[in-house]
């Protein structure tokens, strides 16, 4: 069977979900840049003060947490702990540049 020979209901609930998840995604990145709007001025902070860009003790806590809400959510904790690990190299990054200059 080929797309075009597919149940319109089937096509149907595809697009609902489709939309769905289009929104998730929507809400997701404005989240994300949320969260980067507040961890920017925690770098103009710490420079400020001279603190170092990163903070070994509360990144284990935010991954200890995340990891616990995972859990909590049904979602792999191991997925969530390798995203926060990419946003917290990210928010790094930006605190060292944020020093710099």
């Amino acid at each position: 069977m080929t797309n075009s020979e597919t149940d319109p209901s089937v096509q149907a609930e595809l697009s609902r979900l489709r939309d769905s998840i289009d929104n998730i995604d929507a809400a997701v990145v404005h989240m994300l840049a949320e969260r980067f709007k507040c961890t920017q001025q925690v770098g103009r902070l710490k420079a400020e003060h001279r603190l170092p860009p990163a903070d070994p003790a509360r990144e284990a806590q935010q991954i200890a947490r995340l990891r616990s809400l995972a859990e909590s959510a049904k979602l792999d904790p191991a997925f969530a702990e390798k995203l926060l690990n990419f946003i917290i190299a990210e928010v790094i990054r930006h605190h060292e540049t944020i020093a710099r200059s």
